[in-house]
């Protein structure tokens, strides 16, 4: 970290800035490097420490907002931080999942030991318990759900287990919810969530460039060709963002032609589905021979679909009815 701030002083100034990163780089020497130089920061925190705020995790005092989003403020008695509890119904479903997914694979290897100890087939007690360790071991997510014991009993050495009812309801109480840690004393918990949400759009940019933009990893041997293929990876992403927030505005302001109300979006088109509509527009050479040995070419565009008109009309594009040709007749090309 200290190399990083070093790095971004000397490029850029020492402005105030806010520094802004998830978890996995949380420590209490980078936060300290930060604090040396006054810096203000809004970083993302593990989640074991989020059982002492079980009470503010059943309060009813959430802001909404997104529709699947709440967030609150709360601030540490006598201390220069506030933290910024966040909960997300999307992230709460999809952690219940991987949770019951768990617990349902646990389960079934506890019932697997406890019939193989019944029968018979396992009697050391060392053993038992190196199976059940392992079977802990591979379950961590889950494992403290479990009340596990083996019990001496009549008819020999006995596994019981049953599920903790009070770990239960916390793992569902804490589904969904991650908390943020931040120095600054201004600004609401919507305006703090809001800026640590960039962090999701600076991983979304790296996995346009991978995916839509199948700019995939090259190994360059020299310096002018590695900054080259950088440059080239920008460019298509700021065509790709500016073709974003243009549909994005255009389909705010753009009435809907009466020809084609059929035709709905109820969100403005993301840039790979226009650039997939866009793809299937095809422009094609139509030759017609004369009597007298020559031929008559004619450059036609195919008629776009009603869903096509709405995109063309949203990004203000005008397809011409015909293209002037070259002395040459070029293969089938698409316009996008």
């Amino acid at each position: 970290m200290e190399t990083i701030l070093r790095m971004v002083e000397r490029k850029y100034g020492k402005a105030r800035r806010i520094w802004v990163f998830d978890r996995g780089l949380v420590s209490e020497a980078n936060l300290q490097a930060i604090r040396k130089r006054s810096g203000p920061y809004l970083v993302g925190t593990p989640r074991s420490p989020m059982k002492q705020f079980e009470q503010e995790l059943l309060n009813d005092d959430w802001t909404q907002v997104r529709p699947d989003v709440e967030v609150k403020k709360v601030p540490i008695p006598h201390g220069e931080e506030t933290y910024i509890l966040c909960r997300t119904a999307g992230r709460q479903e999809k952690e219940k999942a991987i949770r019951k997914r768990f617990s349902a694979r646990m389960e079934e290897a506890l019932k697997r030991l406890v019939k193989t100890i019944e029968t018979g087939r396992l009697k050391d007690r060392n053993k038992m318990e190196r199976r059940l360790g392992r079977i802990q071991a591979s379950h961590p997510q889950v494992s403290d759900r479990y009340e596990l014991a083996l019990r001496d009993t009549r008819d020999g050495v006995r596994l019981q287990w049953s599920v903790k009812a009070e770990r239960q309801v916390w793992h569902g109480l804490r589904a969904g919810a991650y908390r943020l840690r931040t120095n600054l004393q201004a600004g609401s918990a919507e305006e703090l969530w809001s800026r640590y949400m960039q962090l999701t759009e600076a991983e979304a940019s790296f996995r346009a460039l991978k995916s839509e933009l199948s700019i995939r990893p090259l190994f360059h041997q020299l310096e002018p060709r590695v900054k080259a293929h950088v440059m080239v990876a920008f460019l298509g992403y700021a065509l790709w963002v500016t073709r974003k927030h243009l549909l994005k505005r255009r389909a705010a302001i753009v009435p809907q032609p009466p020809s084609l109300s059929g035709v709905t979006h109820a969100q403005p088109l993301s840039a790979m589905k226009a650039l997939s509509l866009l793809s299937t527009l095809q422009s094609a050479d139509i030759v017609l021979p004369t009597t007298d040995g020559r031929e008559i070419r004619l450059r036609r565009i195919t008629e776009p679909t009603a869903e096509q008109q709405v995109l063309l009309q949203q990004l203000g594009l005008i397809l011409p009815e015909r293209f002037e040709l070259s002395r040459k007749c070029s293969a089938d090309s698409a316009i996008a």
